[in-house]
């Protein structure tokens, strides 16, 4: 390839479509009337540009917004309605990926209709571009608009959105045959066509002034600099086909054997993206030769360069591929080619979380033996790797999980993205996307009849439901995790199952059944003499039963609970179990001896050297002399507690007003 076809091939100009451009601009200035009310519009305008895969529909949109930066001051945000090889995106993945565009939280685990609620609402207070590309029909599109007329909706799609009211259309044909020699010349030069105008003119029409297949011509001609232009339309006329299935098999018949068979291998990453380690883990080559092979792929035109050393292939090429993979690969090589790729990734992922272990940890010495292109330098630059990645490693484990005959390398996978997303982002930040994994992890489990990871899932999902307040869909999730840790005869996941049943009941308000699920895990525990979990169960126990009532059953678990952090030396557990006990004391109408009972708890905190518990429990003190009626030791436990915490944000807090904390 010449020099002056990457060149030229890099630039990606814009050509033609200035008519088109024109309306569009035209239509957004157009004041929007409601059809029935025949007011202003309450919803976004929304604007249509439609027209066959290949024929520039995103490129126009992209030149459209390229003028709008000072009418939208509040951002551009675009969101692919459908994958590449054409099948629709799921609203709610699109959705979560406008969030995170837009920078607002999603709850773990949110259904469809929260989660373009909260796009919806993001973009109610802005002057913002919204793309939605690829649309496939209205109602994939109709829940992301957002109700505000001070917003623009550019919808991309091969046809009209019928149902979506006042949707201003713009049909594409082919380029007009001035623009589409200009597009061609982009790739070959100009003195290729300025001998022969006549023959260019022949083979844009060949083309059908499709843009994509004018740029399949123009690399054809670009790496074969000898050949004239007449020629070239002389062998797209030979072939059988539509415009762009034509160029694109000459181009594919043009490439040397193994770069054809990279490219065909390409439609088998995730999203129809790979990077150097993709492509070369899917051919079999070398990193290096695979950064070579995807950079003539751009300038070729049978793959766009996106930035951050990934490419993709066009959505419109990608059935064309898949096509050429059936008819020259067999089906055991593809198979081999994904199982290398996932493989890869995993490795990829592994040395991502292990940059952020201590220099002398296990991980890192294991991650000094990997070669050097496994190896990211430090943490910052593998956490940048793990965010520009991120949507093809989530969708890499949606394939590796769909594909089904690969499902150690997909538990794998799944395993090492969760550890890595937590490692660099933190299990908080990450819960959104560590939901729809842990579902992965499910699907495999039940797919395969691996109770114990059916267990774990269940539990991992079922904690991201209680946090996020379903806490009647996590109880019914602990509970089928209960079942499967009882198939995998599981005690760790039977017991914490049946405690986090408990928790659930008691979330709920349910103090008898918590309080019987968490007997029945302390049961085990005891029986299995786990003594930290037999004290935090019994405190569990006294809480419970101090909700409901039982003061005396609910005094006899404390004092358990304060023995057994007692036992295994674990100190301030058992100044709090004693500050629990006091309080219990005090509900129950005894103030001396929860006086007596705070004070030791006090001493307890104190021996901790835990500060925060001793200002909470002086506080704690202080309300329970005031109720016996000496204010001047009260004050001076205050007194106490503001000292302690002049300079300690206090993150334990004993509250003496409310029987339910």
């Amino acid at each position: 390839m010449t020099d002056q076809a990457v060149a030229a091939a890099g630039s990606r100009q814009f050509f033609g479509r200035q008519r088109e451009l024109k309306a569009l601009r035209a239509d957004i200035g157009r004041t929007g009337l409601d059809t029935l009310t025949g007011r202003k519009a309450p919803r976004a305008r929304v604007l249509l540009i439609a027209g066959r895969p290949g024929s520039g529909r995103t490129a126009l949109a992209e030149e459209l917004i390229a003028g709008l930066a000072d009418r939208y001051p509040d951002g551009i945000f675009r969101a692919r309605l459908t994958e590449p090889g054409g099948d629709p995106v799921p609203t709610a993945r699109v959705a979560r990926e406008l969030l995170a565009a837009l920078a607002v939280a999603e709850p773990p685990g949110a259904a469809e209709d929260e989660l373009t609620e909260l796009v919806r609402g993001a973009l109610a207070g802005r002057r913002a571009v919204l793309v939605l590309d690829d649309a496939v029909d209205a109602e994939q599109a109709d829940p992301l608009i957002p109700d505000n007329p001070d917003s623009l909706v550019i919808g991309v799609a091969r046809g009209p959105l019928t149902g979506i009211p006042d949707v201003r259309p713009c049909t594409l044909g082919g380029l007009d045959p001035k623009s589409a020699i200009e597009l061609l010349t982009a790739y070959t030069g100009s003195v290729r066509v300025t001998v022969d105008p006549q023959a260019a003119e022949t083979l844009v029409e060949e083309c059908g002034g499709l843009p994509a297949a004018v740029v399949l011509a123009g690399g054809w001609l670009a790496t074969h600099p000898r050949i004239s232009v007449a020629d070239l339309a002389k062998r797209l006329r030979a072939r059988n086909g539509d415009p762009l299935t034509r160029a694109f098999l000459l181009a594919h018949e043009a490439l040397p054997g193994t770069a054809a068979r990279i490219l065909r291998f390409l439609v088998l990453a995730p999203l129809g993206r790979a990077d150097a380690h993709t492509a070369s883990a899917l051919a079999g080559c070398s990193v290096s030769a695979a950064a070579t092979t995807l950079a003539d792929f751009a300038a070729l035109g049978v793959v766009r360069d996106v930035g951050d050393g990934q490419y993709e292939v066009p959505g419109h090429l990608v059935p064309l591929l898949r096509a050429q993979l059936e008819e020259h690969d067999r089906p055991a090589e593809v198979q081999l080619a994904r199982a290398r790729m996932l493989e890869r990734t995993v490795r990829l992922l592994q040395s991502c979380r292990a940059v952020t272990e201590p220099e002398d940890s296990p991980a890192r010495r294991k991650l000094a033996g990997l070669p050097r292109a496994l190896r990211f330098p430090n943490a910052t630059e593998a956490a940048v790797w793990l965010r520009t990645r991120q949507s093809f490693l989530l969708a890499c484990a949606r394939l590796a999980v769909a594909d089904g005959e690969l499902d150690t390398l997909a538990r794998r996978l799944v395993a090492s993205l969760v550890r890595a997303l937590a490692a660099h982002r933190g299990a908080e930040a990450a819960a959104p996307e560590l939901y729809g994994l842990h579902r992965l992890v499910l699907d495999v489990a039940e797919r395969r009849g691996l109770h114990r990871e059916r267990a774990a899932a269940l539990l991992n999902l079922a904690d991201l439901d209680a946090r996020t307040g379903r806490t009647r869909d996590a109880l019914v999730r602990y509970r089928a995790a209960l079942d499967a840790g009882r198939a995998a005869n599981d005690p760790y996941a039977t017991g914490r199952a049946m405690e986090s049943v408990g928790g659930s009941y008691q979330e709920l308000g349910d103090w008898h059944r918590a309080a019987d699920w968490y007997g029945r895990a302390l049961a085990q525990r005891l029986a299995r003499e786990e003594r930290a979990d037999q004290a935090r169960l019994y405190g569990r126990l006294g809480a419970v039963q101090t909700y409901a009532g039982r003061y005396g059953e609910a005094l006899r678990n404390w004092r358990a609970a304060a023995a057994g952090h007692r036992r295994i030396d674990d100190l301030p557990g058992y100044a709090r179990a004693l500050s629990e006990a006091a309080r219990v004391q005090e509900y129950a109408g005894r103030p001396e001896e929860s006086l007596r009972t705070c004070e030791e708890a006090v001493e307890w905190a104190r021996r901790a050297q835990d500060v925060r518990l001793q200002a909470a429990l002086r506080l704690r003190l202080a309300d329970t002399l005031d109720r016996l009626g000496d204010p001047a030791a009260a004050r001076l436990h205050r007194a106490a507690a503001d000292r302690l915490l002049e300079t300690e944000s206090p993150a334990y807090e004993i509250r003496s007003g409310s029987r339910k904390d």
